[in-house]
């Protein structure tokens, strides 16, 4: 899916929503069974349940890999589901040396037909090239993450900024804002104005709305551009809204409100 394709996308729906498929045995409903059965009809009820409302799906391949060959298919299967006209992002946060990366490339955007994927950058540019070598693809960098871990590294002073600055700087050099987005947590409110500024162009991805407590209103007014720039992941709040049999349900009401949500700010700021 093209860059044009997916601001065209977010303006026909008019969303920015990406619904997070972190499908967790241990969380499906009593009335389904905890296997992989149970896990791939869970997955069919929220697709229905949350596509009218969203653009973009993600599922989290380490719920699936948690399954071994089992949740592999069920992973192939999920994906299948999807329509056609959402962009499917494989958050696999792969990274390794460039032929190993070539390989992780070749599984998920040749073998699952994924739209994009996650990618951890600090390998440097020979671990992300092959991904970026795939037309049509996205590669998304771990940029400036959620987690309380990330001051860890994240927010090391190098001589150009902080270490996330100087990644973002980096990686403009790599891919341009049709191939290439960013990671970026919702609850960085602080550092997100500053991560817009390095990359004015680049979509990002946000997680932490929702469960997290990152809040939507304020992530738009500090990183929305003419071109939306944006796609906000939810996940937990919205395929667990609900842990009884009426679960696809609850997922397509947490869905709407979001995306209405979206639409005001869309509508607001002349884009739609």
């Amino acid at each position: 899916m093209s860059r044009q394709e997916l601001i065209q996308n977010i303006k026909d729906r008019a969303s920015f929503l990406c619904v997070g498929l972190d499908t967790d045995l241990r969380r499906l409903p009593a009335n389904l069974p905890r296997n992989a059965e149970g896990m791939l009809e869970f997955n069919r009820a929220i697709i229905e349940a949350t596509s009218e409302y969203c653009v973009a799906y993600k599922p989290n391949t380490a719920f699936y890999e948690a399954l071994g060959s089992e949740g592999w298919k069920v992973l192939e299967e999920s994906i299948r589901l999807i329509p056609k006209d959402k962009l499917v992002i494989a958050d696999a946060k792969r990274g390794d040396i460039g032929n190993t990366s070539g390989q992780y490339a070749s599984a998920f955007f040749e073998h699952l037909q994924c739209d994009a994927i996650t990618v951890a950058p600090y390998m440097g540019y020979d671990s992300i090239s092959p991904f970026l070598d795939f037309p049509g693809k996205w590669t998304i960098l771990l940029a400036l993450t959620s987690n309380a871990g990330s001051r860890d590294f994240q927010f090391l002073e190098c001589p150009e900024g902080k270490l996330y600055e100087t990644l973002i700087r980096k990686a403009r050099q790599w891919g341009g804002a049709e191939k290439l987005m960013f990671v970026v947590g919702a609850t960085r409110e602080e550092e997100l104005s500053t991560v817009r500024s390095l990359a004015p162009r680049h979509f990002f991805l946000v997680p932490g709305i929702g469960a997290q407590g990152g809040k939507l209103q304020k992530v738009c007014e500090l990183a929305m551009t003419d071109d939306i720039g944006l796609l906000v992941n939810a996940s937990r709040s919205i395929i667990y809204a609900s842990n009884g049999s009426d679960y696809a349900g609850a997922a397509g009401r947490a869905a709407k409100k979001l995306q209405e949500e979206m639409a005001s700010i869309l509508s607001k700021r002349g884009i739609i």
